[in-house]
């Protein structure tokens, strides 16, 4: 039944072996052993891909009802037995997954020895299905149906420039002067204009901005921003260091632009395995940006 179910949600024999860890064959034969088992056709096979037999789709819901609670019933037979173990696919945005994240994740792996981590660094939605993802960390608001989602923080945008940017003029009093200055846009979330509100009287500005350089890269935002290239918006605890050392100073810090929440989501289930609980554990209290 599981064989069977993972082929229904990866869409093919040749997806559903390689998150399964075995062959397209293999995979084959188990679902023709289920058939006949319940003497019945579940998926009807050609050369466009599978699809439900009428007792396919009837099956389907009603086996992965049955793992469910099979799941339960092993987690709850094993108590305090119930440990983390086998393969954890998590996707991550690339700057989290190489810098801010690392230390959670080495810190989880040596509390857990029989847990292996898929690290995957990518800023996309996952399809948590077809790719076997277990979680993924989100930056952003949610808008994903049928996944559940923790808020771990909101992280705080703020204007930063080089030194060398500002040579030769007054820096500037209100984000009104910032259109003036060159942009540097990360395109994901600013393209042509940013909101900015300011603290202590709760004004906004909307700064219009015509980018010398726009980037998908937050790093490589943060290089340029750097060489002096021009001013951009980005969150706080990528410039942190590079602001106590001087490299970048922040412009306006009572101007800020929205808070960028960032989530950590993962497919609904009535079961969680627990590499994946104790995956969470480990990395909700480090949220402290």
């Amino acid at each position: 039944m599981q064989n069977f179910v993972r082929v229904v949600e990866a869409g093919s024999l040749s997806a559903a072996a390689l998150q399964l860890g075995t062959t397209q064959p293999t995979v084959s034969r188990r679902l023709q052993a289920l058939e006949r088992l319940l003497g019945v056709t579940l998926l009807s096979r050609s050369t466009r891909g599978i699809k439900f037999t009428e007792d396919g789709a009837q099956c389907f819901e009603q086996a992965k009802e049955v793992i469910a609670s099979w799941n339960a019933f092993q987690a709850n037979s094993r108590g305090a037995q119930d440990k983390p173990e086998g393969i954890l696919r998590v996707l991550v945005p690339r700057a989290f997954g190489q810098e801010l994240l690392v230390g959670p994740l080495t810190e989880y792996l040596r509390m857990y020895p029989d847990v292996s981590v898929v690290w995957l660094l990518d800023d996309r939605r996952p399809d948590y299905i077809a790719e076997g993802i277990d979680c993924a960390i989100q930056v952003g608001d949610m808008i994903e149906p049928d996944v559940v989602a923790i808020k771990l923080a909101e992280i705080p945008q703020i204007v930063v420039a080089a030194p060398s940017l500002l040579t030769g003029m007054q820096a500037p009093a209100h984000a009104s002067e910032l259109t003036s200055l060159p942009w540097l846009a990360l395109r994901t979330v600013y393209q042509t204009e940013v909101l900015l509100s300011h603290g202590p009287s709760g004004n906004t500005c909307n700064v219009q901005m015509r980018p010398r350089m726009s980037t998908d890269n937050l790093y490589a935002l943060r290089s340029a921003a750097i060489m002096g290239a021009g001013v951009t918006v980005a969150s706080a605890w990528v410039f942190k260091e590079d602001l106590e050392q001087g490299r970048l100073v922040q412009l306006l810090p009572d101007w800020h632009a929205s808070a960028i929440p960032v989530h950590l989501v993962y497919p609904y289930a009535r079961f969680y395995p627990a590499k994946l609980r104790r995956f969470i554990d480990t990395v909700k209290p480090i949220w402290t940006l």
